[in-house]
Order: C-alpha cells, then structure tokens, then sequence
C-alpha cells in the first residue's frame, strides 16, 4: 500500500489535492482542513490511505499520521465507510472525534452529514474502547461553550464541509460585526467570504 506521497503540489480543487510524484499526478481525496494547508507549485508530504474497490482505487491524504490512524480506525465501525469516515474528519479533529466517542456525546457525532441518532450510538458503542482518549487540548477547547449565533454560523460552516478549526476561525474574525443583535445569515456570509480568500 502506498504509505505516503511528497512531491509537488500541481492543483487543489474543493475535494481533491494533486501532487506530481516523478512525473506522474496523483489524486488525492481530503479534507478541507488538509486542502487549506496546501499551495500550487509548493512541495507537501502527506501520509495517505488507499481504498481498492472493484471499480476503483482511492488514495486519501491527510494532514498528520493521527488524522490518518483516526481513519482507518473509524472505519473498523459498522456502517462508516471512507467517505462518512472522511466527513467526521472534516467536521471534528482526532481529538474532538475522540472527546465525542469517549463522553458518549450523541450530540457532537450528529453534527457530521450522513451520522443520525442510532448511527452515532452505534459508532459510541463499536469505537469506545478503540479510539482511546484525547491526546491534547483541541478536545478540551472544543467543550467551550459558544454564543447562540456562534454555534449556528459554525454549524453552517461545517455543514458546508469546512472543518471544525476552519469554521471558529472564520467565526472570530467576523465577530466583531456581531453587535448587540447578530444578523446570522450575514455573518454567515462573511464567514464563508473570510473562508474563500483564505
């Protein structure tokens, strides 16, 4: 299997990375966390895992070896194939995943696209002895509570397929046009504009 690809980065699209790896271009499927870290024409080394299916071959690359362990492990559970074990990675870091998995917080898992009620007790019940605890404080800041109009702007964002650290950055720099009475959709929309430059 193909462990990782370094070579240089020859386009980023929303869902896929190209790295040119001696003379060949080699599609990558990530995360728009993994996708915000890359830059056209700049070299990138990124741990990768293959999927083989009867009609295809998928290499997914990732940001660091935790997010890539996550991954696989996700997918031991029932029913959480790589695309849905990619979108908890778009939603939630290892870490927040882990928090999730471990404080059987039903609510947290929900928030990915596709994971319901039943798939995330499910998900709680298959990971919880697998997964292991948060390794640093991503988990922690993530249990912070935030301001209503916060948590609907990032809960757009991540429903849009940002990822968990993109969406509060986005929220704090637009926070300061929230005042007294926040116009949600508006900052939704700055947020996404910051988003989009970056």
């Amino acid at each position: 299997m193909i462990a990782f690809v370094r070579g240089e980065v020859a386009a980023v699209s929303v869902t896929s990375a190209v790295l040119e790896v001696g003379g060949v271009g080699l599609e990558l499927m990530c995360t728009p966390g993994t996708l915000a870290t890359l830059r056209t024409g700049q070299p990138a080394t990124l741990p990768t895992s293959m999927v083989v299916r009867e009609d295809s071959l998928t290499l997914f690359g990732f940001l660091d070896e935790d997010e890539k362990a996550t991954f696989e492990l996700v997918q031991t559970a029932s029913g959480v194939g790589p695309k849905l074990a990619q979108a908890m990675l778009a939603c939630l870091s290892p870490d927040d995943l882990r928090s999730a998995v471990a404080g059987d917080d039903v609510k947290t898992l929900t928030r990915v696209p596709g994971i319901g009620q039943k798939g995330a007790q499910r998900i709680i019940l298959e990971l919880k002895d697998r997964l292991g605890a948060p390794t640093g404080v991503a988990g922690r800041m993530a249990a912070a509570p935030l301001a209503p109009w916060k948590a609907q702007v990032h809960q757009g964002l991540v429903g849009l397929g940002w990822s968990a650290r993109d969406a509060d950055q986005a929220i704090e720099s637009v926070s300061h046009a929230a005042g007294d009475e926040p116009d949600v959709p508006a900052l939704l929309r700055a947020a996404l504009r910051t988003l989009s430059k970056a």
